[in-house]
Formats: C-alpha cells, sequence, structure tokens
C-alpha cells in the first residue's frame, strides 16, 4: 500500500460569485521513500494539491467536492480536527517558501523548534534535542544558534531550520514547497543535497513542488507535471527529462536557459560551481533567444473548454477543443492527457 494515494481529487474555491475549480481530478500516489517532483508554471495547483493532505487549505473559501487522500490507508478528507492535528507534523510535515516568512521574527529559533517537539515527542522537548536537529541538518555551532532570533540568520540557515522544525516529529512524509526559491544557487544547492542525504539516513519520503527542471534530474524518482489543475503527464523523472510526451512538458524544457546559449541543460549546482574563467569564455560566445511559451496560465474559472493548453499549443487540433483528454498510460509508467502525444 503507498504511503500517500490521492485517487481523483476535487477542489473548488468559493465567493459570492460562485465556485472555480482549482484542483481537478488529480490522481496521485508516493511510496515510502520515494521522492516525486510536481512541476508546472506557477498557478497550475501544485501548492494547493500539496496543502490538501493535511487539509492546511483553509475551509471556506476552499471545499474538497470529490476524491480521496489516503495517508497511512486514513482518507484525511474524512478526519476530525484532532486527528488531523496529530498527523499534521507527525506523519506529514511542510518545509515552505521564503522561510522568514514562516519563522515567528519575535521568537528564538530554538523555541520554535522545540514547540513542534511538544507538540508531537513532548518527551524530547529538550535543547539537547533541538541541538540534535540542528547538527543534523548542518548547521554549524548549534548550542549558541538556538538562542538566535530568525533575522540573525541567512536564509540558507533560516530553511534549515524549518527543514529541522519539520523533522523534529520524525514524519513519514516532507512535503517541501519551493524550498529553494529566493536563494542563491550554492545555497539551492546544499539545500538539495541536505534533502537528499535526509532521505538516504531517515528513510522518509518527500514531495517536491518546484517549477525548476533543473532540481527534478538530481532529486526525483518519479515527475508530475500540473496544468490548470490536472495533471497532464506522469512518468519515471530519467524517462521524462529523456523523452518528455506532452506539448506542455516539451515546452518547459524547450524554455529551460541553455550554458552559454549551446544545448547544455542548465545545472544549477554545476552553475554555481562554474569558474570564473569558464564563465568569462561563456560570455563571449554568441548567445540565442530563450524560448518561452506564449501566453499564460489560464485562471482559475476561466478554463478554456476541451484542452487546457490548447490555446497555448503549437500541435493543437480543433478537436482539441471539443473535450477534456484523459489521462492515459501510452507506455508502462508513462501517462500523458493528450492523443496527440507522438
Amino acid at each position: 500500500m503507498p504511503l500517500l494515494e490521492i485517487k481523483n481529487l476535487q477542489l473548488d474555491f468559493v465567493n459570492s460569485e460562485g465556485s472555480a475549480r482549482a484542483v481537478d481530478g488529480v490522481s496521485l500516489s508516493i511510496e515510502a521513500g520515494e521522492t516525486v517532483c510536481v512541476v508546472g508554471e506557477s498557478g497550475c495547483g501544485k501548492s494547493v494539491t500539496a496543502q490538501s493532505i493535511a487539509r492546511l487549505v483553509p475551509t471556506p473559501p476552499a471545499r474538497y467536492v470529490a476524491g480521496e487522500i489516503l495517508l497511512n490507508g486514513c482518507d484525511t478528507l474524512k478526519m476530525t480536527p484532532r486527528e488531523l492535528q496529530d498527523i499534521r507534523g507527525g506523519v506529514v510535515s511542510y518545509v515552505f517558501q521564503e522561510p522568514g516568512a514562516s519563522l515567528n521574527p519575535v521568537f528564538r529559533v530554538g523555541a520554535q523548534i522545540k514547540e513542534s517537539l511538544k507538540l508531537h515527542k513532548p518527551d524530547k522537548a529538550t535543547d539537547a534535542e533541538v541541538i540534535r536537529l540542528l547538527k543534523l541538518v548542518g548547521i554549524p555551532a548549534p548550542e549558541s544558534r538556538i538562542k538566535n532570533y530568525p533575522f540573525e540568520m541567512s536564509g540558507g540557515m533560516q530553511q534549515r531550520v524549518m527543514i529541522a522544525m519539520a523533522l523534529a516529529s520524525e514524519p513519514k512524509l516532507l512535503v517541501a514547497d519551493e524550498p529553494t526559491t529566493a536563494l542563491d544557487v550554492t545555497i539551492q544547492a546544499q539545500i538539495l543535497d541536505l534533502l537528499r542525504d535526509l532521505r538516504q539516513r531517515l528513510g522518509m519520503a518527500i514531495l517536491l513542488i518546484t517549477h525548476n527542471l533543473g532540481i527534478v534530474g538530481d532529486m526525483a524518482d518519479r515527475v508530475a507535471v500540473m496544468y490548470a489543475g490536472q495533471i497532464v503527464e506522469l512518468a519515471p523523472a530519467r524517462e521524462l527529462l529523456r523523452r518528455p510526451l506532452h506539448p506542455y512538458t516539451r515546452a518547459l524544457m524547450a524554455s529551460v536557459p541553455k550554458l552559454g546559449g549551446w544545448g547544455e541543460a542548465t545545472d544549477e549546482p554545476a552553475l554555481a560551481r562554474q569558474s570564473e574563467a569558464t564563465a568569462a569564455r561563456e560570455d563571449a560566445r554568441p548567445t540565442k533567444r530563450l524560448i518561452a511559451i506564449p501566453g499564460n496560465v489560464p485562471r482559475i474559472g476561466n478554463f478554456p473548454p476541451g484542452c487546457r493548453f490548447a490555446p497555448r499549443c503549437p500541435i493543437a487540433k480543433p478537436e482539441c477543443s471539443n473535450a477534456i483528454p484523459e489521462l492515459v498510460e501510452v507506455e508502462p509508467q508513462r501517462w500523458v492527457r493528450c492523443p496527440f502525444w507522438k
């Protein structure tokens, strides 16, 4: 049985003018110890889907219309508030983007980590355990760092504190929502290395939300590509990066910047380590114009009829606007929502 199994999740946002579907029929599973990346442009429903696992999306304005979210075999959509409190942090923990906005600026970081311990591991709510967690995530001199306020730490250090808080209760699933946003490429590489190492040491599963395809190749076992509230492609990471099938996935891959415009896929950790001499040589070469996907992601409640990517798709046909295509397994372990993927 998978650790997490989302089945046909449908979620609306409701206001005085009506309701709008934000997540439409999403199905996804994660095995114990597996890393799954969910990628797509901003506004595609990635974060809403991830936050729905522990029902962190406020209701209202959200409304869970249909589906199941099975975590350890139990449907979180049917849980009581007390049961949800037990799984939040106890079974699934979250690391959000922009840690400076997630940490409380008026409390020391040690006290904030200890608060998480008090909720789920009260017998371990000690300074010694906080120091152990800070060591686990690679913070130097943790004995003194527990007395720091968040503003006294760098962005990378703050993100490590957030990861320490998430790990305090020893969760089985870690949801990392854009964990490297607003960090420079060197710190991004360090955070990704840390997540990879922690997964190997602790055996936890990771759901990684990102728009950065460079991260996918380093981290993921499988990748789900989302567009306009739907999964449009689901595949093993290496297969997807080697041969994307859905037109949207191909467009995302084509829009990744190349080093010096000469065709090598961007690898941000490698870019961070590039020497100044190499960078100077690359700058001297002629560059090519960056390929961009035309148009924008449609707004919630204003999705086009039929295939939602059709207005931006380079291979769209008239029949694409007639009906929403199904997500079909076109090859073993490869699912695509497009009848013209070949």
